[in-house]
């Protein structure tokens, strides 16, 4: 029997990204940004992560050790990536190709882009 459950389009499936990976963003950092945005565009879903710098980071910062936050967060972004890949082909129905993902010098900002795998249309 084929499962017929109806999949998130547009707008709200562009919410669902941003939130679910804003969510899993602070749970491994245990602070989310502020704003989040993210967007499907033919094989590629792009989030962007806005002001979302630890109090931890802040002050490493502060202090002239931006390089430490940034492969900090380096680490952290691969550590998830497993379930930033679950959650986006979850919510998607599609696979992951590749996962990039990048920090603002600051370490304030952050980018998570997947390629996914072309959607090839049904037969």
């Amino acid at each position: 029997m084929e499962e017929s459950r109806q999949r998130l389009e547009g707008g709200p499936l562009n919410a669902a990204l941003a939130n679910e990976i804003g969510k899993l963003m602070a749970d491994f950092t245990g602070r989310g940004a502020t704003r989040s945005r993210a967007f499907l565009y033919q094989d590629m879903v792009v989030c962007l992560l806005e002001n979302g710098a630890t109090r931890a980071e802040a002050n490493l910062i502060a202090a002239g050790r931006s390089e430490l936050v940034r492969l900090q967060r380096d680490a952290i972004q691969r550590a998830m990536e497993p379930q930033l890949i679950d959650l986006v082909e979850r919510l998607t129905g599609r696979t992951v190709r590749t996962f990039l993902s990048g920090t603002s010098t600051p370490g304030e900002d952050s980018v998570e882009v997947l390629v996914l795998e072309p959607d090839l249309p049904a037969e």
